[in-house]
């Protein structure tokens, strides 16, 4: 026994860390906490799934996002919560069930839980704990009296060891494949400025020939400048003397 155990409290204080310092919690044969057990009911996967969707349906805050069965055989049931205590922050919830059948001919259905809070902080204040203990709780209510035990499973199963993990694996593989991937990040396109040139009758300023000065139409004008020997009259100055 460790000297651990005789501290007073000594739940509450693991709630509290793991509050702070998670916002993932995942259902196992070996929990922290009781309350995240996996559960097994001797009755068929059927009612099960029934009872788990009817609850997501009427239940505040819950809304169902799908339920289909896997290649191998197990059921997968996804909701979003929204938490009340992290003002409307949406928690993402998965039920994973399977089904066997004992050495009597009996169905057992084993019931794997996960849920994650999307949040950017590492702890949800125990939100996603909560959500699987609420759904675990119901069904530990509702089929009380079909309720198997690990030393009853142990003696019902025909492999007990070899089908708790491998609905574990299968478990964690359909929740990991189910995962959106990562959206990939927009590469901004730099704009290539555009200068437009200015046409004018099909041809371009660039390959217009340079423009001649224009020319005098005035024939008169053309004679003079050809013939050299034109010159231009002079005036006449009239002298005048005035007489003392």
């Amino acid at each position: 026994m460790d000297l651990l155990d005789f501290l007073p409290f000594k739940n509450e204080f693991n709630k509290a860390y793991h509050g702070l310092t998670d916002n993932a919690n995942q259902t196992s044969e070996n929990p922290v906490f009781d309350e995240l057990k996996v559960r097994r009911f001797a009755r068929p996967l059927s009612q099960t799934k029934n009872f788990i969707v009817e609850k997501i349906e009427h239940w505040i805050g819950w809304d169902l996002r799908s339920k289909k069965t896997s290649v191998g055989g197990m059921t997968m049931i996804r909701a979003d919560v929204s938490s009340f205590a992290l003002l409307g922050t949406k928690i993402s919830v998965t039920f994973g069930l399977t089904e066997e059948i004992d050495r009597n001919g009996q169905p057992i259905t084993t019931i794997n839980s996960k849920a994650e809070t999307e949040i950017a902080s590492k702890g949800d204040l125990g939100e996603s704990r909560r959500v699987i203990r609420m759904m675990l709780s119901a069904l530990d209510f509702e089929f009380r009296k079909a309720l198997v035990k690990d030393d009853e499973y142990l003696f019902r199963s025909l492999d007990p060891k070899g089908q708790i993990l491998s609905f574990q694996e299968q478990f964690d593989k359909n929740d990991t494949q189910s995962k959106p991937a990562e959206k990939k990040k927009k590469t901004t396109k730099q704009a290539i400025p555009f200068k437009a040139s200015s046409k004018s009758n099909g041809t371009s300023e660039k390959n217009s020939p340079p423009q001649q000065p224009e020319t005098s139409t005035n024939p008169a004008a053309t004679s003079e400048k050809s013939s050299p020997g034109n010159k231009p009259s002079r005036s006449k100055v009239k002298v005048i003397t005035l007489k003392k």
